[in-house]
């Protein structure tokens, strides 16, 4: 009884259990019918939910105010270039994946130097280097018809005993990000400055230099899942990432993150992914409209916001 009440303590075990509730629901439904089917394409799609997600997670573990909201516009520009520089050819695929880290992280650069430099806030900062790169997405991307190399896209849809590799590979970089963030030097000072940036500055944390990295960071996070949209969707797309801005921010706070900064919770992502991805299914199923999808989304983010808050003030 003590070990349930320490897990049901954590977090993170709350969006895998609205996960398992939702799953549970939908199954019940259906009749049972589609049950392995649909976990199956709960991980395929929460993939790309987590790994941007892990990005935004760092960001706003930064303190309030720290946001990017770039990602989308980051996504589709990174998934042209992707699919430009493979020309779909086998032989190019490193070569592609490489350009789209590089384009992610040359934007999240930009974010970090625009705000530093302007001295504007970051919602404001990310949100016109939006429109910048929309701009040059545009321009770029539209129109541009390159499938993937059939090596990526094969590579982006394998799976084992019904389990998607990416989905493997992804686990294993979430349990890096978690292992950077309690264990690195530059993952406590992430936390530090989200708990008090002042306190972190005295303490001899550089704190321009940990936020450019982290800024950074989720900028290339964000071009690599640009890189795998293209090649799990077979082709680039201006509006691939257009989903990825609430999504990012939704897993990021349902997760069990503090929005205050300072306290992050990588677990959580996942379960938090996959919940999002399964309540889109059941809703589907249920045959409920995308606008009320979308109310219904929006309200869940503000209740977990409200009942976090509720629950730090109680304390």
């Amino acid at each position: 009884m003590a070990s349930l009440r320490t897990l049901l303590e954590k977090p993170w075990i709350w969006s895998f259990v609205g996960a398992f509730v939702v799953w549970l629901a939908t199954i019940i439904f259906t009749g049972g019918y589609g049950a392995g089917g649909m976990i199956t394409a709960a991980l395929s799609l929460a993939v790309f939910t987590v790994i941007v997600g892990v990005g935004q997670m760092f960001v706003i573990t930064l303190g309030p105010g720290n946001v990017d909201l770039s990602l989308p516009a980051n996504i589709g520009l990174a998934s042209a270039v992707a699919m430009k520089v493979m020309g779909g050819s086998d032989a190019m695929i490193v070569v592609g994946l490489l350009a789209a880290l590089a384009c992610g992280a040359a934007i999240g650069a930009i974010n970090y130097l625009l705000i530093w430099a302007l001295r504007i806030p970051p919602i404001i900062a990310t949100l016109s280097a939006s429109f910048i790169i929309q701009s040059v997405d545009i321009s770029y991307g539209r129109g541009l018809q390159i499938k993937p190399p059939p090596g990526f896209a094969d590579f982006t849809n394998w799976q084992v005993l019904g389990i998607p590799v990416l989905a493997l590979l992804t686990v294993l970089f979430t349990i890096g990000a978690a292992l950077a963030l309690q264990r690195m030097i530059y993952g406590r000072s992430v936390l530090a400055i989200g708990q008090n940036i002042r306190a972190a500055w005295l303490a001899g944390v550089h704190v321009g230099r940990i936020r450019f990295l982290t800024y950074t960071l989720c900028g290339a996070l964000g071009g690599i899942d640009g890189a795998l949209l293209a090649g799990y969707f077979r082709g680039a797309n201006v509006d691939i990432g257009n989903e990825y801005l609430l999504a990012s921010i939704a897993v990021v706070v349902i997760g069990g993150t503090s929005v205050a900064g300072g306290k992050a919770n990588v677990p959580g992502v996942w379960g938090a992914g996959l919940f999002l991805v399964l309540l889109l299914t059941m809703l589907n199923t249920f045959g409920v409209s995308a606008g009320v999808r979308l109310l219904l989304t929006g309200l869940i983010i503000v209740g977990v916001i409200t009942a976090a808050g509720g629950e730090k003030a109680a304390r």
